[in-house]
Parts: structure tokens; sequence; C-alpha cells
């Protein structure tokens, strides 16, 4: 059986067993010793994690810094791209307007000398039909004085033309 030492009603130390009376004087053990006991063992937790929140924020504000600083230099360089591609775009307009200039000016002279050449084709070829029209005449001409010769021609006249000629040879 149960010895009568275990029960506080007995006037001893013992076992309450009323539940009620038992959860108060419980739970002020219980907070008693929170309060004593639970600071430095939860303050430790709390200020270390603490530190660690401090530190992350630390490190979150150098990173945005650099990222800061990081956008900048892009934005700097960005417009320095922008600046050099609106550079590069009028250089190319102007050597697109040169080149087509020079090309106008190579097609004119071209032009130039292909019309000259033209115009010395066809004044050779008006040269080589004026001599060819020239030899023609004279052919003609030969072949009518040829023809009409024997018939003007007697033999006194054909000895006084070659004492003439002869003369005229010698004088020369």
């Amino acid at each position: 059986m149960i010895s009568p030492l275990f029960f506080a009603n007995q006037g001893g130390f013992g076992l309450n067993l009323d539940l009620f009376d038992a959860n108060i004087v419980n739970l002020a053990i219980v907070i008693f010793a929170l309060y004593k006991f639970l600071p430095p063992f939860v303050g430790g937790i709390l200020e270390r994690r603490r530190a660690t929140i401090l530190a992350d924020l630390e490190d979150a504000e150098e990173r945005l810094a650099k990222a800061t600083d990081a956008l900048a230099h892009a934005k700097k360089d960005l417009a320095a791209a922008h600046q050099k591609a609106e550079q590069i775009r009028k250089d190319c307009k102007v050597r697109a307007e040169a080149i087509r200039l020079e090309s106008e000016k190579r097609t004119v002279e071209e032009m130039a000398r292909v019309k000259q050449g033209a115009t010395a084709d066809l004044n050779a070829e008006a040269s080589r039909a004026s001599a060819q029209l020239r030899r023609e005449a004279a052919r003609m001409a030969i072949e009518n004085a040829l023809s009409a010769l024997p018939g003007k021609l007697n033999a006194e006249a054909q000895t006084k033309l070659v004492s003439q000629s002869i003369k005229n040879l010698g004088k020369a």
C-alpha cells in the first residue's frame, strides 16, 4: 500500500494531489526558472542572431553599393557606346556620300572616255572613208586619163611631154 509519507496533507513533505494548487506552484517554479536561467541563454542566441543579421545587412549594403557603382559604370559605358554608334553612323553616312560622289565622278569620266573613244573611232572611220574615196577618185581619174590619153597624145606631143619631164627632173 502507499505510505502516508508521500502525501503532503499528513503534515510532512510529499506530493500534493490537488491539481489547482500544484499547478500554481509548478507554474511559479517554472516561471522563476525561466526568468533566472533563460535570459542569458536566449540573450546569447538573440545576440548571435542580431550580429548575423547586422553582418548580412552590411554585406547587402556593400553589394548594393557595388551594384550601384556597376550600374553607373554600365550606364556611362552605354552612353559612350550610343555616342560611338552615332559617330559611326555619321561617319558611315559621310563615307557613303563620298563613295556615291566618287562613283558618279567615275561614271561621268567613263562615259566621257567612251564618248571620246566613240568620237575617235568615228573620226578614224571618217578619215579612212575619206582616204578611200580619195584613192578611188584618184584611181578613177587615172583610169579616165589613161583611157583618154591614147586618143589625145600623138608622137609629137608625147616627145614634147617626155622632154619637158626630163627638164623638170634635171632642175630638181
